[in-house]
């Protein structure tokens, strides 16, 4: 039987993890779409990782209490590797698929990046937050479909300048995925001593790189790399690097 699975952040459950209150929107799920009922089994993450076995108790317009019956052991959804995917803007739907792949593919986080070739221009602050409200709805029922209970944390878009400008943190590799003047990724994985624990990649836009944008990335110490061999669409490459990164040093064998 398919687990019943919804989000509650943890300061929804109580303080001795006995119970557990869903929202409004996971309350009109819970009634008008699978038509659930005091009694019935669901299961609860808490987006940190953590997913409880429960029982409804009651389910009210607004909200729906669940009585917790114990703490689901679950083989581990989550990567061993920190991941950042830094994806270039992309049209509506284009943006809607990879942020869903990322879930799938156990991305940790996801910054969406204003580039020079972007074929998408935000209006201001209003239209960035609608969009990563969108995309946030696009996390939880990936999550909720995937198995994962740690929820993909999207930032709000920033330009490359600002991106590329944000400090290293000890171990972490940083890489931008161009379709020129980079090493390939096998070159670059037998030079590491180690294999790192967080990465963060850039990806482009469906127009490429300027090669200002290549320099400055370059200039603040990224290692380009180049995918040999066919010219991926930018939705393509985005969801093919996380794939490989995850091959590489994460736990997708």
């Amino acid at each position: 039987m398919t687990r019943r699975r919804f989000y509650a952040p943890p300061e929804a459950f109580s303080t001795d993890r006995t119970s557990v209150r869903l929202n409004a929107d996971e309350t009109q799920h819970l009634r008008k779409v699978l038509r659930l009922r005091t009694g019935d089994e669901v299961f609860v993450f808490d987006g940190a990782g953590r997913e409880f076995r429960g029982e409804i108790q009651s389910v009210a317009r607004e909200a729906t209490q669940v009585r917790i019956t114990d703490e689901v052991t679950i083989e581990s959804t989550e990567s061993r590797l920190n991941l950042t995917m830094a994806v270039a803007l992309l049209k509506g739907e284009k943006f809607d698929l990879i942020v869903q792949k990322l879930v799938e593919l156990g991305v940790n986080r996801l910054v969406p990046v204003i580039t020079a070739r972007a074929d998408v221009r935000l209006r201001g602050e209003s239209d960035a937050a609608r969009r990563v409200d969108r995309w946030r709805r696009i996390v939880m029922e990936a999550t909720k479909q995937c198995g994962r209970a740690r929820l993909l944390t999207i930032a709000a878009p920033s330009a490359l300048p600002s991106c590329i400008a944000q400090k290293q943190s000890a171990g972490e590799q940083r890489l931008m995925f161009a379709e020129r003047q980079g090493t390939s990724l096998e070159q670059l994985i037998g030079e590491m001593h180690d294999a790192p624990k967080a990465v963060t990649a850039v990806t482009g836009p469906e127009g490429g790189w300027a090669s200002e944008e290549i320099d400055q990335a370059r200039a603040a110490g990224w290692q380009i790399v180049t995918l040999r061999g066919r010219t991926l669409r930018a939705e393509t490459a985005a969801i093919v690097i996380a794939a490989l990164l995850q091959h590489r040093f994460g736990d997708l064998r």
